[in-house]
């Protein structure tokens, strides 16, 4: 997830972002060693374990306060630190989006899940000095067709991105095929919101947009770089606003939203997804 991107592109942030108690300096695009995909790995898996076990919990009734207190807990069993509580004063562990919210929900013991809505469960885990980033849309009991429509047509996006992924492709060829999917289906892509790298920052180099553009630098790939690809897709109007919370992002003109994310790696011949929730 993006976490408040525009601060971090803003000169008074662009060197630095937050990673739990510490502040690092940003590296520009780093090629990840053996080593440290490894402590990707660990860090992903809990992330995937987490949204894996929130997708099997989550029912009408609970409040998304609920699910943040859960996922908390969880990540700390786990030996790590959740990523995104206190990111630039995000006050949760997880960011609950509901309906035609966004990105960014701020998870709250007042707001009860509902049959039918289409939740959004992004969260992300600090472990041994690196983070995995991953978000999934959950229909939460009878989802009208057009909401599980959305959400699948936003999945399958996803993988036509991650397909795309292999040494001396670049960024507009993952772009391109999210862009075109989702083009085919009759939705629109949010360009307000970009995947990023991700390892030892929760944000780094590059942005990893989803939908082609020569406004952003179009990266070539090459093996042990970690992305998180993130596309979101909006049934109506791409256009978004943000809340008087200050977090909070919804759709410009009421409709539904979703999003999927993996954290990956780069590898000889494609890519290697970290937070794959099969196992």
């Amino acid at each position: 997830m993006n976490l408040f991107a525009d601060l971090i592109a803003s000169s008074k942030l662009a060197n630095t972002v937050t990673t739990g108690p510490r502040i690092q300096q940003r590296r520009g695009i780093e090629i990840k060693s053996a080593r440290e995909v490894e402590i990707m790995r660990k860090a992903s898996h809990i992330v995937a374990t987490v949204l894996r076990e929130i997708n099997l919990m989550v029912h009408p009734g609970q409040t998304t306060g609920d699910l943040d207190d859960f996922a908390e807990r969880r990540i700390r069993e786990m030996g790590a630190v959740p990523s995104f509580k206190g990111y630039h004063g995000f006050p949760g562990s997880i960011c609950a989006s509901i309906n035609n919210e966004v990105v960014h929900g701020i998870p709250s013991s007042k707001r009860v899940i509902k049959n039918g809505d289409l939740l959004k469960v992004d969260t992300g885990a600090y472990f041994d000095g690196y983070h995995g980033d991953s978000c999934i849309t959950i229909c939460v009991g009878d989802v009208p067709e057009k909401g599980r429509n959305l959400s699948r047509i936003a999945q399958e996006a996803l993988m036509a991105g991650l397909s795309q992924i292999k040494p001396n492709n670049s960024l507009l060829d993952i772009a391109g095929a999210i862009e075109d999917h989702v083009n085919k289906n009759n939705y629109s892509v949010v360009e307000d919101y970009t995947g990023h790298g991700v390892g030892r920052n929760l944000h780094e180099e590059p942005s990893v947009f989803n939908f082609r553009t020569s406004e952003l630098p179009n990266v070539k790939l090459r093996a042990g770089m970690t992305l998180a690809v993130e596309p979101i897709l909006n049934a109506g109007s791409k256009a978004c606003r943000t809340l008087k919370d200050r977090w909070t992002v919804v759709t410009q003109d009421g409709s539904l939203s979703a999003q999927w994310e993996h954290t990956i790696v780069v590898n000889s011949d494609g890519c290697e997804i970290l937070t794959d929730r099969g196992s």
